[in-house]
């Protein structure tokens, strides 16, 4: 059985340094997919907007920057709060986009206790794929 942990939130898309606009938004994190993170943007389009990228690099990224390439995650500071930026790259355009530092660290709490770093693989099932392909 595999289980889903959500969380809704409201983002921010930064246009510039001056101007951001709420963008709703949806963490998600599947047992059956122990190491990703999906996100689920719902802007102003007939289809929501759907990126996953490794649950490690939002874990790290609330504490320092890491990533490269499509998916970049820092920590900052914004308006006075503490907040976690994500450079997101596609062939159809970049976006950066904010999301309050707490809410991001106490989703991925509740990914990390239901899935722990180092168990991810027992949640694959590929041993007993494995048997079951050997025994044919």
């Amino acid at each position: 059985m595999h289980s889903v942990v959500e969380r809704e939130l409201e983002l921010n898309l930064v246009l510039s340094p001056e101007h951001r606009i709420a963008v709703p938004a949806r963490l998600g994190y599947l047992t059956g997919d122990p190491y990703a993170v999906h996100v689920t943007f719902h802007v102003d389009r007939e289809q929501p907007v759907h990126w996953t990228f490794a649950r490690d690099l939002l874990v790290e990224g609330v504490f320092r920057p890491c990533g490269q390439g499509d998916v970049r995650v820092w920590p900052t500071k914004a308006q006075g709060r503490d907040v976690v930026l994500m450079a997101l790259s596609s062939p159809d355009g970049d976006a950066l986009l904010e999301a309050p530092a707490a809410q991001v660290s106490a989703w991925l709490e509740r990914t990390l206790r239901v899935v722990p770093p180092g168990t991810e693989s027992e949640r694959l099932g590929l041993d007993d794929e494995l048997t079951e392909l050997l025994a044919q």
